[in-house]
C-alpha cells in the first residue's frame, strides 16, 4: 500500500503543479479540485486492478487481486473495494486487522467486493 500511495502522490504532484501553473501560479482549491484528485486516485487503482489485477506496488510484492468467481474484475467490484478500503482506514485500520481473525484471512475490502489477494508464483529468474 505504501508503494501505491507514493505513486498516487507523485501523480497528484504533477496534477497540482499543472493546475497551479494554469491558474497563473495561484493556489487551486475547492470541491471540484478535491473531487478531481479523488477521481484521479480512483482511476489509478481501477485501471491497474481491472487490467491485470496488480498495481505497480502489488507487482513488487507479487500480489494479485482476483475475483472470487474466477472471472475478470468488474468496475462495481473495484469501486466497492476502494470505498471499503477507505472505511477500513477510517476505522483505524480495523478493516485490515480483520484478516487476523477471519479464518480465510480476508479483509473488509475482500469481503465486501467478493475478491481476494493472492501471491503469484516466483518468476523463473528467481528460482
Amino acid at each position: 500500500m505504501l508503494y501505491d500511495t507514493l505513486l498516487v502522490f507523485a501523480v497528484w504532484l504533477v496534477t497540482i503543479f499543472a493546475l497551479t501553473a494554469a491558474n497563473r501560479f495561484q493556489a487551486v482549491s475547492g470541491a471540484w479540485f478535491q473531487t478531481f484528485l479523488f477521481l484521479e486516485a480512483f482511476g489509478f487503482f481501477a485501471f491497474f486492478w481491472m487490467r491485470d489485477g496488480q498495481t505497480l506496488g502489488m507487482r513488487a510484492w507479487r500480489l494479485r487481486l482476483i475475483a472470487n468467481n474466477g472471472g475478470d474484475l468488474t468496475l462495481n467490484q473495484v469501486t466497492i473495494r476502494l470505498m471499503t478500503a477507505m472505511v477500513s482506514f477510517a476505522a483505524l485500520g480495523l478493516g485490515y486487522w480483520w484478516c487476523l481473525v477471519d479464518p480465510q484471512r480476508r479483509t473488509w475490502p475482500d469481503l465486501a467486493s467478493d475478491t481476494s489477494i493472492v501471491v503469484d508464483a516466483p518468476y523463473n529468474d528467481e528460482i
